[in-house]
């Protein structure tokens, strides 16, 4: 696993062991214990890519027909958070879900990327949770509203490295200690090499992107106060809190 964090006002990337982070400073190593940490969100995306309707099981609970091709939407980088970070309820919205996913970290710019080179570009994978407001998001015929508040996208929360097999995961949520969530990656329509190639092929991924890749069946509403926690095996567990806005 791999972390970013920071310590004494610096940013830094290390390697998790068991309860030590190992930073690599080229002639030496510097070793931290994890508790005198700060965690970070594990990117920094110039954007966020994410993909609708990609799981047969979702599509099979709402009765839609499977996609031909990847349904993609943005979230904006000012929507990110990290483990532990609080998800902040709006005033603009009555009505917020959760939706877990399997986030692909991207390790190096790319551009028409072929699904067997996949592998190439990927910097690892990590949980990722598309906080939206649903009822903004039936009111609009696009999802930008609904999908881009502050808070809205977190991430975490460690970077399993890109040569974690993906294609058969457990992924569940939990709020209030309950499950709501619980399927397999297996269920996935387009997997991630085929995504990586079906994006790669509109725009340009930089380092840090985010592929978000669809959620399984089971999503359902947040509210002030909830804890919610995205687990996917193998990964880890990235964990948030509701909280109410602040007026402004």
């Amino acid at each position: 696993m791999i972390g970013r964090f920071k310590n004494e006002g610096k940013i830094f990337y290390g390697k998790i062991e068991d309860d030590r982070v190992i930073v690599d400073r080229g002639l030496y190593c510097d070793t931290f214990l994890l508790s005198e940490l700060e965690p970070l969100p594990p990117a920094q995306p110039s954007k966020i890519i994410c993909v609708g309707l990609n799981y047969s099981d979702h599509a099979k609970e709402l009765g839609m027909p499977i996609p031909e091709k990847p349904l993609l939407f943005l979230k904006p980088p000012s929507s990110v958070i990290g483990h532990l970070g609080n998800i902040v309820y709006p005033d603009k919205t009555k009505h917020m879900d959760y939706e877990a996913e399997l986030a692909v970290i991207i390790g190096r710019r790319c551009r028409n990327i072929h699904a067997a080179d996949a592998d190439s570009v990927i910097m690892g994978y990590t949980c990722f949770n598309d906080v939206t407001a649903r009822d903004l998001q039936k009111e609009d015929i696009q999802w930008t509203r609904a999908k881009g508040f502050d808070t809205f996208a977190p991430v975490g929360p460690y970077i399993a490295e890109a040569a974690l097999d993906v294609s058969d995961l457990r992924i569940r949520t939990r709020v209030n200690g309950e499950m709501r969530q619980d399927s397999s990656t297996s269920n996935l329509i387009f997997d991630v090499p085929s995504l990586i190639e079906f994006i790669s092929g509109i725009m340009t991924l930089e380092p840090g992107d985010i592929v978000a890749t669809g959620t399984p069946p089971g999503v359902g509403e947040l509210v002030i106060g909830d804890e919610v926690e995205i687990e996917i095996e193998k990964i880890g567990v990235l964990k948030n809190s509701v909280v109410q806005s602040i007026p402004s």
